[in-house]
């Protein structure tokens, strides 16, 4: 039998009342689908800790040494090599406290980045 919404179901459970005479009709509707469980339910729970924070802080110098060679690179949309270097680094420095967390029912994943 093919699903059907919740509502009409019940439409159909009524109509079928008022055609029987107000009898209670049996249920055609199959039961809500429920998968099969062919394996005992083992939920796997993946936590990871992220300390990006202090290695952007430790990588930063390398990064400012490196900017005078990013003027030798043709430049695209008027950008500045230094400004663009402290953009990424202020973007990079903002992901700290992002909580990353997917929840499925066979896996929970929980990501912190600090």
């Amino acid at each position: 039998m093919l699903y059907a919404p919740r509502a009409l179901r019940h439409f159909s459970l009524a109509a079928m009342e008022a055609r029987g005479g107000g009898s209670a009709a049996p249920r055609l509707v199959p039961p809500e689908a429920r998968p099969i469980a062919t394996h005992p339910s083992r939920r796997t729970i993946v936590r990871l800790w992220l300390p990006l924070t202090p290695l952007f802080l430790l990588l930063a110098p390398f990064a400012l040494l490196l900017t005078p060679l990013l003027y030798f690179v043709p430049q695209r949309y008027g950008a500045r090599p230094l400004a663009t270097v402290l953009g990424v680094g202020g973007l990079l420095l903002s992901l700290s406290g992002t909580v990353v967390d997917v929840d499925t029912p066979d896996v929970l994943v929980l990501i912190r980045i600090l």
